[in-house]
């Protein structure tokens, strides 16, 4: 199966210039993906175009991935109503840095024919002077062909318009694909499905410029069966950084998708085949609640993103908050993991010397930490039995804490019900 093949089963191609598919099918063809470094991380927004990658470098081609330096100093227009804030010199050049580190993660960097190769159009860009850019760049582009571009068009009928700034934006973006074409071999472009209109500039610049020919095409927009937008939560964007989303939350975002949604992604964001995914789905259609696609799914993504252990810390976390998991796994884990791990749930700091001498548990529960207002409920709870300290279930309402009863030496885990957690963090 070649690679436009491969994207249209997986439900991930949008369009497609004329002859690409024929191009790829002909003979192995370098084919770049622009990242704009706006933050040091890059989320799962960014994921479809990482797949496509990952797709094309497994279908024997060389996958490219520019980290956009230059472009990051002017902003893409294309889906937004705004202008974006510009980030200095520095700033970027530390995105840059970490985002290459991500990228690496997802690319066989290797020597060799299919060996991915990084690229920072900042290099080629930091000495182009305004005059030989407009000269050399600008007059192959006519404005009417930049104005009737979709991303231009949303734009000077919106109240913010559009600055000049943003509307050379696809100049720069065209002349990476053009710069690219020339000296790297890179005879196609990919990206989203509102990049269309840049690539497009891309490979109009080559033929004006050169004669030459080059190639593109786009992937769909990913969407959520409800309609919200992808990727987002409560708390905000998913990242690919452990120190942003830690990879607890991160494998808990993909285990909860809907059925309908976990069914689309596990094309888009797995490399199983085609028979594999129809069986997990089929299985999964037989017995929904035990949720089959969604854990295939979130195991998957977690490790290919972070690391085995990592996922399987995850598993354990969510066993232990949500089922009967035990605390072994807390154990090896660092304070910071451990605070990320019990995210969301109330915390509270104890006295490490009054724990030396003994504490009741009505005092730890209800004058050191608020899980009950007063003594009483509190007692009430023990008695009815619905209160467990490190997954132990309490039977005596006078029983004494201390020192040796702390998980890690530094935890007491509070259980109040079946689903209300605190965590207590001796100090």
């Amino acid at each position: 199966m070649g690679f436009v093949e491969e994207l249209r089963w997986r439900g991930m191609l949008h369009d497609i210039i004329p002859g690409t598919e024929e191009q790829l099918l002909k003979e192995k063809t370098a084919g770049y993906i622009g990242f704009d470094p706006t933050g040091d991380s890059l989320h799962v927004g960014h994921l479809t175009q990482l797949m496509t990658l990952i797709h094309f470098q497994q279908a024997g081609h060389r996958p490219v991935a520019l980290v956009g330096g230059a472009t990051g100093m002017v902003g893409d227009p294309s889906g937004k109503s705004a202008e974006r804030n510009l980030l200095d010199e520095d700033t970027l050049a530390h995105n840059v840095s970490c985002l290459k580190k991500q990228l690496a993660k997802f690319l066989d960097f290797s020597v060799g024919e299919q060996g991915a190769i990084m690229v920072n159009n900042y290099d080629w860009f930091k000495e182009f002077r305004f005059l030989d850019f407009i000269r050399d760049v600008g007059k192959h582009v006519t404005v009417n062909y930049m104005m009737a571009k979709d991303s231009v068009k949303k734009r000077l009928e919106g109240e913010n318009g559009l600055s000049f700034t943003e509307f050379s934006y696809q100049l720069i973006q065209g002349y990476d694909f053009f710069y690219l074409w020339k000296n790297h071999g890179c005879a196609l472009q990919m990206g989203g499905s509102d990049q269309w209109g840049n690539i497009v500039t891309g490979t109009e610049l080559i033929r004006r410029k050169e004669s030459g020919t080059a190639f593109g095409l786009t992937t769909q927009l990913i969407k959520k069966a409800d309609g919200n937008k992808f990727g987002k939560t409560e708390s905000g964007a998913v990242w690919l950084d452990a120190e942003k989303t830690s990879p607890y939350r991160y494998y808990q975002f993909w285990l909860n998708a809907s059925d309908e949604d976990a069914k689309n992604w596990i094309k888009i964001f797995t490399l199983k085949p085609k028979e594999e995914i129809d069986a997990l789905i089929a299985e999964h259609d037989t017995a929904p609640h035990l949720r089959v696609v969604q854990k295939a799914l979130a195991k998957d993504i977690t490790i290919r993103t972070h690391s085995e252990a990592d996922y399987e810390t995850a598993v354990k976390t969510s066993e232990f908050l949500f089922g009967n998991g035990s605390l072994e796994f807390l154990g090896g884990l660092a304070h910071t993991t451990v605070l990320d791990v019990f995210d969301g749930v109330p915390q509270f700091h104890l006295s490490r010397s009054s724990l030396e001498a003994g504490v009741p548990i009505l005092d730890l529960l209800s004058v050191d930490s608020a899980v009950f207002p007063s003594k009483g409920e509190g007692r009430k709870m023990i008695q009815g039995g619905g209160v467990s300290i490190n997954k132990i279930k309490i039977n005596d309402a006078t029983q004494l804490f201390g020192v040796g009863d702390l998980v890690n030496d530094r935890y007491l885990i509070v259980q109040r019900g079946k689903k209300n957690y605190f965590l207590l963090i001796a100090e």
